[in-house]
C-alpha cells in the first residue's frame, strides 16, 4: 500500500500527495493508493491520493486513494484511480 502524503505545514502550503500503490507479482493484488495529505490550515488545498498499483491477469489492480481534505476553506485534493490488469485480452 502507498504511504500517506505529508500535511501541509504553513498557511498556503499544499498537503502532500498520497504514495503509489505496489505494483503485484504475477499472481498477487496491486497495492492502494495511499490518501492524499490533509489540510492543516483550513485554507490549502488537501493533497491528492494516489494510484492503486497494477496487477497481472490472476489478480487485482489495487483500489486508487482517496483525496485529502481541504475543509472548510481549502478544495479537496483529487482521488486516484485504480490500478490496471495487464494480460487480459479484450
Amino acid at each position: 500500500m502507498g504511504g500517506s502524503g505529508g500535511f501541509a505545514h504553513a498557511a498556503g502550503g499544499s498537503a502532500g500527495p498520497g504514495g503509489p500503490g505496489g505494483k503485484a507479482g504475477l499472481i498477487g493484488d496491486g497495492g492502494a493508493g495511499g490518501a492524499g495529505g490533509e489540510s492543516v490550515d483550513g485554507l490549502s488545498p488537501g493533497g491528492d491520493g494516489a494510484n492503486g498499483g497494477d496487477a497481472w491477469l490472476l489478480g487485482s489492480g489495487g483500489s486508487g486513494g482517496n483525496g485529502g481534505s481541504g475543509a472548510p476553506a481549502g478544495q479537496p485534493g483529487a482521488g486516484g484511480a485504480g490500478g490496471q490488469i495487464f494480460g487480459q485480452h479484450g
